[in-house]
């Protein structure tokens, strides 16, 4: 399925062609409650009703290998799947017009990881920092490379840049996500000018992205590579997750899973704990053990 509008489902047959295809009951995986039942990525089984007009009927949906599930913005605790069966997940960031918060960047590496999804972090507009700032964003590409994340500082309009950016995208099936306004739209342009995404200049009042994606797509933009471009994020709540279990997602506490002095230490208070230590030693950096602090005082998380 590459492309959801609500109550219809475009999906990229065997035959090459493209089909609007609707829903046959009701779908449930694994008991999710989720908004989207089918979603981008979905290999689904399909039975034509109207060969001409192209439209069908989506009788089944295969088994999904992953998924990139969040909180719904509408619907108290039920998700909404952004992409499934997915290689990478890309996250486009940016230091201004808007700023990426920190918090959102490692909620994004936990839903990933959660799911054994490997992640690239690509820090966007990098012709808009001041020296101050380019000096910023290596230090932080230094940090999440160091826990085995991939990172590129790149400007969308730098040709050596996009190349390298097709490169990491090249022969995989990727989500590309972001906050409104960090140019998702913008890089995916230059990758394929022939998918012409709409763009719109970022609010120097309000400092915010104006949403110009308003469904999922998915995209071929070469041989077996495949983009999933989704609206822009404001938030990003963790779904699916045990509160107990998110340390487990952060690489660098992961390494240390088991050392605490109490099996079922939260890393919060208790004593012996040795994940504390890294943090107080400068081994974990402040600002992820902030991210886990946060997640962990989001009651829903575990939902």
């Amino acid at each position: 399925m590459i492309k959801s509008t609500g109550s219809w489902y475009q999906v990229l047959a065997e035959d090459g062609k493209t089909y609007n295809c609707r829903l046959r009951g009701k779908f449930k995986i694994k008991e999710l409650k989720v908004t989207n039942p089918v979603a981008v990525g979905d290999r689904v089984r399909m039975e034509l009703e109207d060969v001409e007009e192209k439209t069908g009927v989506i009788t089944d949906i295969q088994p999904r290998e992953n998924y990139i599930i969040r909180k719904s913005t509408r619907k108290k605790y039920h998700g909404h799947i952004l992409a499934t069966n997915i290689d990478q997940a890309v996250l486009v960031a940016t230091l201004v017009l808007p700023r990426t918060s920190l918090g959102f960047i490692d909620r994004f590496l936990v839903s990933a990881d959660s799911f054994r999804i490997p992640a690239l972090i690509i820090f966007n507009k990098k012709d808009l920092l001041e020296k101050t700032q380019l000096a910023q964003q290596q230090e932080l590409m230094e940090m999440y490379e160091a826990i085995g994340y991939r990172c590129m500082e790149i400007s969308s309009f730098d040709p050596s840049d996009v190349e390298r950016v097709k490169k990491g995208l090249s022969g995989k099936t990727s989500l590309l996500s972001g906050h409104s306004g960090v140019g998702k739209s913008t890089l995916l342009n230059q990758i394929d000018p022939t998918l012409e995404q709409r763009t719109q200049e970022v609010s120097t009042f309000a400092n915010k992205g104006v949403h110009t994606t308003t469904y999922a797509e998915m995209f071929e933009t070469g041989p077996g590579t495949f983009i999933v471009d989704t609206p822009g994020i404001k938030e990003l709540g963790l779904m699916d997750i045990n509160e107990g279990e998110i340390s487990h997602y952060f690489p660098e506490m992961r390494e240390l899973l088991g050392s605490c002095k109490f099996h079922d230490c939260t890393h919060t208070h208790e004593p012996g704990c040795v994940v504390m230590d890294a943090v107080e030693e400068g081994y974990i950096a402040g600002s992820r053990y902030l991210s886990y602090l946060s997640m962990l005082e989001n009651d829903d998380s575990h939902r």
